[in-house]
């Protein structure tokens, strides 16, 4: 069984929805057992890193969280479930992540050294993801493919060994990463059309 986390923090159904349409059962829950007793788990979130890490702990996600990874058992996050992963984030001030991966969670910048530049925060719409390790997630994925993106911030890590894809948005930035059964994409796949499905087809078949 594939547990979707609800903790208050978006598009839920839209993700389980996704799991539906490829022939995979997805539950909404934020029962703590039922999450532990799952066999993958799913962490989307659209909202601010501070609200969701306050959430995780106000619905006590995060033990099931830490101990699924522990387990080994695969484990993606979406977009907010991508950076909550992290050591920081620094919207609204600094904050604690989960801290399962070491890195920051950073804003986008809209100008170079002083100079103002096209680009509008936050970044939305579909762009290309550059493969640079061969996660299974992408197996059937082509390299250059378009996936949809709605973020304002994106993740620093401190071992970019983890970063599977990379996308262009003024500056280069990790647009998922794989470690272990740890994957997780900053774009929607679940809002990407035949290639989105792809990953969660993947995703969904790992065990």
């Amino acid at each position: 069984m594939i547990a979707i986390i609800d903790y208050d923090m978006g598009n839920l159904r839209s993700v389980q929805k996704a799991f539906e349409k490829i022939g995979h059962a997805a539950i909404v829950t934020r029962d703590p057992k039922t999450i532990q007793d799952a066999s993958h788990v799913v962490l989307p979130g659209v909202g601010a890193f501070p609200d969701a890490m306050k959430n995780l702990e106000r619905f006590k996600l995060i033990d099931p969280i830490v101990k699924g990874i522990e387990e080994g058992k695969p484990f993606l996050g979406l977009c907010l479930g991508l950076q909550l992963l992290f050591t920081e984030g620094e919207e609204f001030g600094i904050h604690r992540g989960l801290d399962i991966l070491k890195g920051r969670v950073v804003r986008f910048q809209i100008s170079n050294n002083g100079t103002k530049t096209k680009l509008s925060i936050p970044h939305i719409g579909w762009n290309t993801i550059q493969m640079k390790t061969q996660s299974p997630l992408f197996k059937d994925v082509p390299n250059g493919s378009y996936f949809y993106f709605v973020h304002s911030y994106y993740v620093v890590q401190e071992d970019n060994r983890w970063a599977s894809t990379t996308t262009e948005y003024g500056l280069e930035f990790t647009s998922s990463i794989w470690k272990d059964n740890i994957f997780a994409c900053q774009f929607h796949p679940e809002k990407s059309q035949d290639q989105g499905l792809k990953l969660l087809r993947r995703f969904a078949e790992m065990g």
